[in-house]
């Protein structure tokens, strides 16, 4: 079985796209997990409605954290609350990852937009790089999938740190083979950088990956201060 965790905090608006893109998948057997940190909106209305559970989350990595110890399946998959899948993502990132015989992967990233430069920075600036380097070091956000035993093996996310999903990926790449999967695609929403702002956001990764790779991951709130949920409140 495949366990989908996503952490959520008032996703009212973004987590129908996520649920529904799942329901539409050829591949039926998962569970879906919302590991919701206090959610004031129609956010666990909306899961509970759609089949899935419910648990206790916090700040993301506790949330992921929290839904694998929930977990039922041997294989994980996180996911942002305001991603949607493609077209037999799934079926086809599962044998992918059968097939190359890995332990722990991450995705292309597609971004929802019209804007053909945003498209274009995101595949030769993010999509193309992180490919051309999985051989040598591992990055991924936004969707994960490991091995349940890779990831109780790293000890889980580093709620501590800022960009655990990569420092993550790195630690679980030291076990077991890591590679990014070609045949699914996440489509994802510029919030982030809409909020934050492009450039601050790429240096902000840029910054972090530094940290990482002198084996140092970025402790939150020593560069930057952490704060989840807050893109819904800027970009409306």
């Amino acid at each position: 079985m495949l366990s989908i965790i996503v952490p959520s905090l008032n996703e009212e608006k973004y987590l129908p796209g996520l649920l529904r893109s799942i329901k539409r998948q050829s591949f039926k057997d998962f569970e879906i997990i919302i590991a919701d940190a206090d959610s004031k909106d129609k956010t666990i209305e909306i899961a509970k409605n759609l089949g899935c559970r419910i648990i206790k989350g916090g700040l993301p990595a506790k949330g992921r954290n929290e839904g694998a110890k929930a977990s039922k399946g041997d294989l994980l998959l996180f996911l942002d609350a305001d991603v949607i899948l493609s077209e037999e993502f799934l079926e086809n990132s599962l044998k992918e990852f059968k097939r190359r015989k890995l332990g722990a992967a991450s995705f292309r990233l597609i971004p929802l937009t019209k804007k053909r430069i945003v498209k274009t920075a995101m595949e030769y600036f993010y999509n193309k790089p992180i490919t051309v380097a999985e051989k040598f070091i591992a990055n991924g956000a936004m969707g994960i999938l490991v091995k349940k035993e890779i990831f109780e093996r790293v000890g889980g996310f580093n709620e501590e740190v800022f960009a655990e999903d990569f420092y993550f990926l790195r630690q679980a790449a030291k076990i077991e083979k890591f590679g990014i999967i070609r045949s699914g695609k996440l489509l994802i929403t510029m919030r982030r950088f809409e909020a934050d702002g492009y450039l601050p956001t790429l240096l902000k990764y840029l910054i972090c990956n530094f940290y990482m790779l002198l084996g140092k991951p970025m402790k939150k709130d020593t560069v930057f201060k952490y704060e989840f949920n807050h893109y819904q409140k800027r970009i409306r």
